[in-house]
């Protein structure tokens, strides 16, 4: 278990790349610049995150415990199911478009990276809820090693179509975050189009 300490410098480290990364993109998070922007040695940094990738993907990582939390703050108010999913898609690219260039390095790391994320994951989880109507909660743990606690929406099997057909959205959202970082797709053309998808995915939601 880490420290109070670690754990701060850990996050101060993760800042310190996203805000890099909101200036100058991925290629801006060289290691040493982080680095020093953190007031850490290198050797810890690399302690911290054995490669730039894995840094990448705590700022991804990062990014979506805010996008969550603004969520279980504020959840989505529309009427249906697809409704409230799309309002979580659009929030979402709100967000990340207030820092196009760390937009790019997030969703470029997606796409390029061999290291292992839960974003897809968690993205659905987070549609899985908007479309339900339920606020996250997660289960004690007691309640997990005993398997009484109901299921959550995050905790839909794997197979389930409801899990599938929300992770096909998801997918759906980050190829049309690619069309706008672009720039050949606004705002309100990739909202159109995701609910559209939205309203035929998921009618079981």
């Amino acid at each position: 278990m880490r420290s109070r300490s670690q754990h701060q410098r850990r996050k101060r480290i993760v800042q310190a790349a996203a805000a890099l990364a909101s200036r100058g993109g991925i290629e801006a998070m060289q290691m040493r610049t982080v680095s020093e922007r953190a007031g850490v040695a290198l050797g810890t940094l690399y302690r911290y995150f054995p490669s730039k990738m894995d840094l990448v993907v705590a700022v991804v990582s990062e990014e979506l415990d805010l996008l969550e939390g603004s969520i279980e703050r504020r959840p989505p108010r529309a009427g249906d199911p697809p409704q409230r999913a799309v309002e979580v898609l659009m929030r979402a690219t709100r967000g990340l478009m207030r820092e196009p260039e760390l937009a790019e390095a997030l969703i470029r790391s997606l796409l390029l990276s061999d290291v292992k994320t839960d974003f897809g994951e968690r993205m659905t989880g987070l549609l899985l809820r908007a479309a339900s109507g339920t606020p996250e909660t997660a289960p004690s743990s007691q309640e997990t090693a005993s398997g009484s606690a109901e299921t959550a929406p995050g905790d839909i099997p794997a197979d389930d179509p409801r899990r599938l057909v929300a992770r096909a959205l998801a997918g759906i959202w980050t190829m049309e975050m690619i069309e706008m970082l672009r720039g050949n797709a606004t705002a309100e053309e990739i909202q159109a189009r995701l609910e559209i998808s939205a309203a035929r995915l998921l009618i079981d939601a």
